[in-house]
């Protein structure tokens, strides 16, 4: 890995900026963040041919690089963070999947420590308060209503690193603790849920702000029954996850969501599971086996789909070269949405001056040729 110069001008690439693009344009680094001008003489890596884009933001996965966020050891949890970095999330909440109270209160206790280092951004609680009817890859024996006084034991054992939590909002007490997470910062997520349409604007109406993995784990738009789906996408208030990877949605329903919400509402995740970035096998999500055929993950019992094996990377350039999203779009929904609902879109999210000097380097192509985090790379661009 490449040290860290004092400064470093990155020229002549297309720069992703929240105005636009800027044909050859410049991004002048200063130690670990962005800066405005550059010395006449601080060095400077052509990388014309190039799009350089913000680091991307995560704030939906379970893992990576074999290597599970719910293992409950800090060396796991931090080889899945570098799987992800290395391809092109530089910023990333630690995603837990339902279990008991108690093990969920020693994982997230685990993980605000990693909070609290910087490596990651913060826990999302995927269950255990969600539907037996869409529980997807989560163990039915483990759910349970979201009693507003358990919900706060969890956002209590995340010491203050608690982002999102994932509820089937239309389960006794779901309402009630979609306002304790509002009333303490916490985002409130509609998801694993069997909602009619009425149940969900009243649990927006309540502060709930995200679609969990919109589509995947609800019911499906009806012309008479619209359910969720067209709640969600209708509120002004709502972002909408997407896993973009062609087995979770069809390309019909990604456009369909993408155009109704816009580029300004729809964040792109990853939900991914220990196979992202390593490859085929048999794994365990939370207590529940998980195999993986093609880079499909799914539970050995049952057939469900249980999480997945993309990288942002690959949902990046998915969404410009087969969905067809202009690039611009793209970046908001891949950086500056999720850190803005993660709440540190003040240091990430963007190329502007005073941020982390966070980013990735894209060919032509968009394949991914260098990631850098806090003015360091991840992976150095080669022959640029």
């Amino acid at each position: 890995m490449a040290g860290r110069a004092a400064t470093k001008v990155l020229s002549g690439a297309r720069v992703v900026l929240p105005t636009g693009t800027v044909e050859n344009g410049r991004v002048i680094v200063d130690g670990g963040r962005i800066a405005g001008a550059a010395p006449a003489d601080a060095p400077a890596l052509d990388l014309s041919g190039h799009w350089i884009v913000p680091g991307f933001v995560d704030m939906h996965v379970h893992g990576g690089g074999g290597a599970s966020f719910t293992s409950g050891t800090a060396e796991d949890v931090l080889t899945g963070v570098r799987t992800h970095r290395e391809h092109g999330t530089t910023t990333i909440t630690g995603s837990l999947v339902t279990g008991e109270m108690d093990v969920l209160a020693r994982q997230a206790a685990l993980l605000s420590e990693l909070v609290e280092q910087g490596d990651l951004a913060g826990i999302h609680f995927e269950g255990p308060f969600i539907s037996p009817c869409r529980k997807g890859a989560h163990s039915e024996d483990l759910l349970r209503d979201p009693d507003p006084a358990e919900v706060r034991k969890l956002i209590d054992a995340a010491h203050g690193t608690a982002k999102m939590v994932t509820l089937a909002t239309e389960l006794p007490g779901g309402i009630e603790s979609v306002r304790l997470l509002a009333e303490h910062g916490v985002v409130a997520a509609i998801g694993h849920t069997d909602a009619t349409y009425e149940q969900t604007v009243e649990a927006i109406e309540a502060g709930a702000t995200v679609a969990t993995h919109l589509y995947n784990a609800m019911p499906a738009l009806g012309h008479r029954t619209p359910g969720p789906i067209a709640a969600l996408l209708e509120d002004e208030r709502v972002t909408v996850e997407l896993i973009n990877d062609g087995t979770h949605l069809h390309p019909a329903a990604l456009e369909l969501a993408y155009h109704r919400a816009g580029a300004a509402r729809v964040a792109f995740i990853t939900d991914a599971m220990d196979a992202a970035g390593f490859g085929d096998g048999t794994y365990l999500l939370g207590p529940l086996e998980v195999e993986v055929k093609d880079g499909v993950a799914r539970l050995a019992e049952g057939g469900s789909i249980a999480g997945s094996t993309l990288t942002l990377d690959t949902a990046f350039k998915r969404a410009v070269t087969i969905d067809r999203l202009p690039v611009e779009d793209v970046v908001r929904s891949i950086s500056a949405n999720p850190a803005r609902l993660l709440g540190v879109d003040d240091r990430v999210g963007s190329l502007e001056p005073g941020k982390d000097a966070d980013l990735v380097v894209l060919d032509a192509e968009f394949t991914l040729k260098g990631v850098m985090r806090k003015g360091e790379w991840v992976i150095e661009p080669q022959g640029a």
